[in-house]
């Protein structure tokens, strides 16, 4: 049985000290990345955020980063060979064994940001950064209609041991339970076996197999993520999507336009703390 525990009460100062760890993470991204020669893109609200803010949405307790499958399995590689293990960690379904999300995240050592729910998953669970794969999906829009309700399907019974707690619908809690009762493994071996499918042919769309589509598209184009450029983010230089301005329309419609406060998403955290060595640098 999932430890019950109410969500924390995150102070500003709170929060800012959340963001300075997760700019740690963001350097260290970029310091690998660059030692191995690897492509990597901020995205979604970190480069929105870049964009309309100057770095972090005042709101945001995360970050995204995406790679196109090669580099990320690269990255995932030169982890091995390069990050600062006194600092960080990565995780991902290949060397954390419990872990069930279809995409990586770095991790800061000496942090705990555990969100509710997801008290009872058996590894550590650090301040992070989301480390996500973009995978090839079909040309037309069917097909990845398609594509998109089996990524849904593979999704739910991956999400399902944490959806069993975490949903505040008893029914809900009841299909999740007995969806968890599918072997984890038999879940992401079908998942890797759809991933290595779906990268067989390299089409001009992509997503991330394992996250929601916010968008009738049920995808991304491809170039977004070849075409890179440097894009100042909390006063520092990151590689981002160089056509940020058709990327964040595409994905936000009038990113511009501030939501209100009830819109304003931010995660339910049931515990917290920072690293001792932490950088406040924000």
């Amino acid at each position: 049985m999932s430890e019950k525990r109410p969500a924390l009460s995150l102070t500003d100062s709170d929060l800012r000290h959340v963001q300075s760890v997760l700019l740690e993470l963001l350097r260290e991204v970029r310091r690998v990345c660059e030692l191995a020669g690897i492509r990597y893109a901020i995205i979604a609200g970190t480069l929105l955020g870049a964009v309309r803010h100057g770095g972090f949405i005042p709101w945001d307790d995360d970050a995204d980063v995406g790679l196109l499958r090669e580099d990320y399995e690269a990255f995932r590689a030169a982890c091995g060979k390069h990050l600062d293990a006194t600092r960080f960690y990565f995780q991902d379904h290949t060397n954390t064994p419990g872990y069930r999300w279809g995409y990586g995240k770095l991790r800061r050592k000496g942090s705990r940001y555990i969100v509710c729910g997801t008290e009872h998953l058996p590894y550590e669970q650090g301040i992070w950064i989301d480390i996500f794969p973009l995978d090839s999906i079909p040309d037309h829009w069917l097909g990845r209609a398609v594509c998109n309700l089996h990524c849904f399907l593979i999704r739910k019974l991956l999400y399902a041991e944490s959806g069993r707690y975490r949903e505040r619908s008893a029914v809900k809690r009841m299909l999740y339970s007995l969806m968890a009762k599918v072997p984890l493994q038999a879940s992401l071996a079908h998942y890797e076996s759809y991933a290595a499918r779906r990268n067989r042919n390299q089409t001009g769309w992509v997503r991330i197999l394992m996250f929601p589509t916010p968008n009738r598209a049920y995808g991304y184009r491809r170039c977004w993520y070849e075409n890179l450029a440097e894009i100042l983010f909390e006063g520092e230089s990151f590689s981002g999507v160089q056509d940020a301005d058709a990327y964040l329309r595409f994905k936000f419609g009038n990113y511009h336009e501030i939501p209100p406060p009830e819109q304003r998403k931010q995660h339910r955290v049931s515990q917290l703390k920072f690293p001792k060595a932490s950088e406040d640098v924000l």
